[in-house]
């Protein structure tokens, strides 16, 4: 270590790199220790990704990465929060397209930035959504009536270290032509995507990583389009400069990281010098399928029956079971979620990002896209699983019971099998269940991957940071293969797209 004054961190890191290997820059080292034989695979942040009651043992490279910056310690300064943007004048005919909002063709984009979504009506964000996606894929969270529900319930606001600074793209006819969810953080929490010991390397150094920019639905990680631009002839030039937009703003602030984006923005970002992430969760795929026993069919014979057997004992707990949508869920309803929600929270060690009042507005706002499970006992409403309703997808959110009660199998029937259902009834191609969880795979979700970019303003950081993410790619995509190896459904039928 060279100098009193030198900083260091030591984060945790699969690695399949050589034994002993180092790499050196010139302003940090990795070192990375030797391999060792697990019979479990642990993520970057602790998790278990898999566990013994796969079958057989399975032995992976462990490594740990020692990531030591020296030099002198920086003096911490403070960074200015006020963002502000210019404009750029297009290029091209349009003679392929033409502009669908003006007669007379836009000569220049102006971007600015908006510290409340608003300040932007919903048919404008929501025109951007919907072009951006296609009907067919809407996403719900995209919305401004999911994402204003954030703002207006105060969950996700600068007194919870969300302070909105969405992007703004218009011409000068001052129509708006994309929008980008965008969130000046104060800290890592609500984002599924954990940057914590990038954070401690930056403190280490003498640098402060926080204030730092999101690009996401906050407390959601769902896939989507993250650049949210109307179809126009010069979409492809609005796209590139609302990216330099979200690096030109990391000269205030250490980062910024585009979480959970669409896998073709991604590859798009490589382009620009954002670093690349992979990450992992578990959906269900729909084969066509007309009915529960129908998918039941296309699984192994235990799995079928252990499942069979979960879904037996709700019926013998005297457990009923309603899907609620639109009008049909009331102001009690939210009430008593809220209390489900929090009972999760407080078991799980979790923090509560939500507020009571967010449920009765995002409820309100968007209608009959929420689908709410509750499970009932007698007349008493003892737990419930929060779903959203896209264009080809259900997506499961939250879930929750009451305090001390106990119902076996009643988390499995709310948050997996309710979903199912509904998914066929609805002829829809995908239930995402949410981050997390390797008990969905014997249950008929299988890993998919997820994505994320990020570009961090200090080359030093830069070039360490994305040394680790290759070989945490590579992890990641032998633990997938190897749960593929373990997938629920016979020889030769296939429900992941990662398949």
């Amino acid at each position: 270590m060279a100098g009193a004054g030198a900083g260091a961190v030591m984060c945790y890191s699969p690695s399949p790199s050589s034994p002993s290997s180092i790499t050196t820059t010139p302003t940090c080292m990795l070192t990375i220790t030797n391999r060792l034989p697990c019979s479990r695979f642990l993520s970057p942040h602790g998790k278990s990704y898999l566990k013994q009651r796969y079958q057989r043992p399975v032995y992976v490279p462990f490594s740990r990465i020692y990531a030591i910056f020296w030099g002198p310690k920086r003096t911490a300064v403070s960074h200015e929060t006020e963002l502000s943007l210019g404009e750029f004048v297009l290029t091209g005919s349009g003679a392929e397209g033409g502009d669908s909002a003006n007669k007379t063709k836009p000569q220049k984009v102006l971007i600015s930035v908006a510290s409340s979504i608003s300040e932007i009506s919903p048919k404008d964000w929501d025109a951007c959504a919907e072009e951006a996606t296609g009907l067919e894929n809407y996403n719900p969270f995209l919305t401004h009536g999911f994402l204003s529900s954030l703002e207006e319930s105060g969950s996700s606001v600068k007194e919870t270290g969300w302070f909105p600074q969405h992007i703004i793209a218009q011409d000068e006819f001052k129509n708006i032509l994309g929008v980008v969810p965008l969130y000046l953080k104060s800290h890592s929490f609500g984002e599924f995507v954990f940057d914590h010991s990038w954070a401690d390397a930056y403190y280490s150094y003498g640098s402060r990583y926080y204030p730092k920019l999101q690009c996401c639905v906050p407390f959601t990680p769902v896939t989507g389009q993250r650049m949210l631009i109307r179809n126009m002839w010069y979409k492809d030039q609005v796209f590139d400069k609302l990216v330099w937009a979200l690096k030109h703003l990391t000269a205030k602030v250490s980062s910024v990281h585009v979480t959970f984006p669409s896998e073709t923005e991604w590859h798009q970002m490589r382009g620009h010098g954002f670093l690349q992430r992979i990450g992992m969760q578990y959906h269900w795929k729909n084969r066509n399928y007309k009915n529960f026993d129908e998918f039941l069919m296309d699984m192994k014979q235990s799995k079928r029956k252990n499942i069979r057997q979960e879904r037996k004992k709700i019926a013998a707990q005297n457990i009923t079971m309603k899907r609620l949508r639109g009008d049909e869920i009331k102001a009690r309803h939210w009430d008593t979620f809220y209390k489900f929600y929090r009972n999760t929270t407080d078991n799980k060690w979790g923090r509560v990002y939500l507020t009571r009042e967010f449920f009765h507005i995002m409820g309100e706002k968007m209608g009959d896209k929420v689908l709410l499970v509750v499970a009932e006992d007698g007349d008493e409403l003892v737990a419930g699983a929060l779903n959203l309703i896209g264009g080809d997808t259900i997506y499961g959110r939250l879930w929750g019971c009451l305090p001390d009660a106990y119902y076996p199998s009643l988390h499995f029937e709310a948050c997996y099998y309710q979903a199912i259902e509904s998914a066929i009834e609805l002829n829809l191609n995908t239930v995402e269940a949410g981050a997390q969880g390797e008990h969905k795979i014997q249950r008929g979700y299988l890993p998919v991957t997820t994505y994320s970019s990020h570009y961090i303003s200090d080359e030093g950081f830069r070039r360490v940071i994305g040394d680790f993410l290759v070989r945490e790619t590579d992890q990641v995509k032998q633990v997938m293969q190897i749960l593929h190896d373990s997938s629920p459904f016979k020889d030769g039928i296939h429900q992941s797209d990662d398949a």
